[in-house]
């Protein structure tokens, strides 16, 4: 068949791209039935600890999503400065994602015991007093604020039907582990935890 018969009839030039889709979404996508987990499985990966959870909303709230990506490729310029590239299995729990692709500020995907909590309360109240050249807002409501844990039983259910293996007493337990403890505990535990489970 010449190729030029093929661009000039449309019906014929539609059934060729039909087939050749066809073929190649076949190939894609079949393999993926037999494979046990399209995601490996990587030890000290666990669902977020309540406390983390809601900081993880406060995280999107203030739109610290907008500045951090978390989500390190492997190129030899981000692993030689932030760490070893990002794993599938260390998101699985991330009901949203945040990877982001937006860097303002740095990648925060090891940023997990790289400083002690008081580092980020400081940080947190003045980013310029650790970190001179940030352009990094300041966040003193954070540590004033209460943190409302009303809804985390909730949350974690919802994230239960979705694959996240909460247990029971787990979810049960939930509002004793966030009483009495200030945004600001909740987004630290959040930060603390990130990146955590990739060994360096």
């Amino acid at each position: 068949m010449k190729h030029d018969t093929l661009e000039k009839n449309s019906f014929l030039f539609g059934i060729f791209i039909t087939v050749v889709v066809s073929i190649g979404g076949l190939v894609e996508i079949v393999p993926l039935y037999f494979l046990k987990d399209t995601v490996p499985p990587l030890e000290g990966v666990k669902p977020y600890e309540p406390l983390a959870l809601k900081g993880k909303d406060i995280f999107m709230r203030e739109g610290c999503v907008s500045c951090h990506s978390q989500q390190l490729r492997p190129f030899r310029a981000e692993t030689e400065r932030y760490g070893d590239y990002s794993k599938p299995a260390e998101s699985m729990y991330d009901f949203p994602h945040l990877w982001g692709s937006k860097r303002t500020g740095p990648d925060l995907a090891r940023v997990g015991g790289k400083y002690p909590d008081s580092w980020h309360v400081q940080h947190m109240r003045d980013p310029q007093s650790m970190v001179p050249v940030s352009v990094m807002p300041k966040y003193p409501w954070l540590e004033k604020r209460a943190l409302d844990g009303s809804d985390v039983q909730a949350q974690m259910r919802a994230l239960q039907r979705v694959g996240v293996p909460y247990s029971q007493a787990e979810v049960d337990g939930a509002p004793a582990r966030v009483a009495g403890k200030t945004e600001l505990d909740a987004l630290i535990a959040y930060l603390q935890g990130l990146g955590t489970a990739v060994k360096e």
